[in-house]
């Protein structure tokens, strides 16, 4: 089981904030750094000082780590051409010594998308689709070739696929929780199908769509590496543990329900459940991006018991 810590700094962080957190991820020995794609915060949260991008974010700290993996969960289809993201990405994974893993979703926060004179259409799941088409033919082209690609949304003519990522592949992570066109796209271009705060008792089901989605096209299912996504609220005591659920604005017992939430060992068997559920990583998401003592616990009272899983 691998641990990785996703934060979400639309709700308030800066640059130097994640930049911390990101630090502390490396030197506690969890696996990754991931953060959100979000422009606009959610809830009660005034989101000060004010959104950073995710690209720009993951450049800097590309170059201020170097051993964990730097990703989004997800960056949103709606934001970005697919092809200067592609040569975002691709620079990002160079700048990183190809440490990137590239989440890619269709986008759902219509507000963020007025804040900041973003279209938001009505319809997103072809425009997803066809991201992921020129994205990966952008790459995949072999180098002094040119790539072309006519769609409904978007024309790609004569280019050079150029740059190139340092990775070949970019592990590429497609999650949602629908049960034919999500699993089926998973199948076809994804590395990772991750689930992001799903009912605990649908994780293995969820899986089961994406296994036999591999199968339909004679991919084999173990091929893919399946993760969840859950709301860390860990304390060494029931006082500690109510006191973080708080911080982040979540009653304990519901967060013990929907979330990786309570005492050390509480969170253990949450892990380890997951891992029963067909998980083989779990993001941690993480709210609170003051408290690196939450970091601290959970490396050096929960993961030695969870890795081996």
């Amino acid at each position: 089981m691998q641990l990785r810590i996703f934060t979400e700094p639309q709700q308030g962080a800066s640059y130097d904030d994640q930049h911390r957190v990101a630090q502390a991820t490396e030197r506690l020995g969890f696996d990754a750094f991931f953060r959100s794609d979000h422009f606009l915060a959610m809830g009660d949260s005034d989101g000060l000082p004010g959104p950073t991008d995710s690209w720009v974010t993951l450049a800097g700290l590309a170059r201020e780590t170097s051993r964990i993996r730097l990703g989004t969960l997800v960056t949103s289809a709606t934001f970005r051409h697919p092809g200067l993201l592609a040569v975002q990405v691709a620079q990002v994974d160079q700048m990183s010594g190809g440490r990137v893993e590239f989440g890619l979703g269709t986008g759902w926060f219509e507000a963020e998308h007025a804040a900041y004179g973003v279209p938001f259409p009505a319809k997103r799941f072809g425009l997803f689709a066809e991201q992921l088409e020129v994205i990966t033919g952008l790459w995949n082209t072999p180098l002094g070739e040119r790539y072309n690609f006519s769609g409904e949304h978007y024309t790609v003519t004569d280019s050079p696929a150029l740059p190139k990522p340092a990775q070949s592949p970019v592990p590429l992570v497609i999650g949602g929780h629908g049960v034919k066109r999500t699993p089926a796209l998973a199948a076809r271009f994804a590395t990772e199908f991750n689930l992001g705060f799903p009912p605990k008792a649908e994780v293995a089901s969820r899986f089961g769509y994406v296994r036999k989605a591999c199968e339909e096209i004679d991919r084999d299912p173990d091929d893919m590496i399946y993760s969840a996504a859950m709301v860390l609220a860990c304390g060494k005591d029931e006082t500690e543990f109510s006191r973080r659920a708080a911080a982040i604005g979540r009653e304990p017992d519901e967060i013990r329900g929907n979330g990786l939430a309570g005492t050390v060992q509480e969170v253990v068997d949450g892990i380890g459940a997951l891992a029963e559920a067909g998980a083989s990583r779990v993001y941690l998401q993480v709210l609170d991006l003051s408290d690196i003592e939450h970091l601290e616990l959970v490396a050096a009272e929960v993961a030695p018991h969870v890795t081996s899983l």
